[in-house]
């Protein structure tokens, strides 16, 4: 997994709250067998006109300025609904590395964080002025830093946030599940050896 220290990017708004998973990667997308592909499909909804090819000229993500946007903006609850661990994966895959809301589901936050998105939960005030700000400077870049545990810009915009000691461990260092495993190789090495599994 790629770790995340600071990312200053292009930052999207998507002023729309309760975006569950079905409508950030429809149930039609879910037969790959990889992690990857997911990010042409990504709100396919609401990107796409009904032939599903032509993109939606009235959607925000389809806006010029917005193209290889790097940060989300968003409403509350975002990724509620069923337990999709593709809904990251398609975010991830269309280049999104960070996630800033007023709240999120429970198991899209936890999601996120095991594939390397940082989801950033900020009052609904902050949200709101943020949305404000990038909606008015289309194509506007922000810089969320997780080692200070900030998020700044456009303008004078800034803010601090809060996150899991551990989680943040974890995505300073690039570590998803495999990989904090991996930490304890010798261990587990010594462990066969001993048990004569090696």
């Amino acid at each position: 997994m790629q770790p995340f220290i600071n990312l200053t990017a292009i930052a999207a708004p998507l002023d729309r709250v309760n975006a569950d998973t079905d409508q950030i990667i429809p149930k039609q997308f879910l037969k790959r067998i990889e992690r990857t592909g997911f990010g042409k499909f990504l709100f396919f909804d609401w990107r796409y006109l009904a032939d599903g090819i032509t993109p939606n000229p009235e959607f925000e993500l389809n806006a010029p300025a917005l193209q290889g946007a790097e940060i989300l903006v968003t409403g509350k609850n975002f990724g509620c609904g069923s337990s999709r661990e593709h809904a990251p994966w398609a975010l991830l895959d269309y280049g999104f590395r960070a996630v800033i809301a007023p709240s999120f589901a429970d198991i899209f936050y936890n999601n996120c964080f095991k594939n390397g998105i940082l989801p950033v939960t900020l009052s609904e005030a902050q949200v709101a002025d943020l949305l404000g700000r990038l909606q008015s400077e289309p194509g506007a870049t922000m810089t969320v830093d997780l080692e200070n545990q900030s998020v700044s810009g456009p303008g004078d915009f800034r803010v601090t946030f809060e996150v899991d000691a551990f989680r943040r461990h974890c995505l300073l260092n690039g570590l998803d599940d495999i990989g904090l495993t991996l930490q304890h190789e010798p261990d587990i090495t010594a462990f066969e050896r001993r048990t004569g599994k090696l």
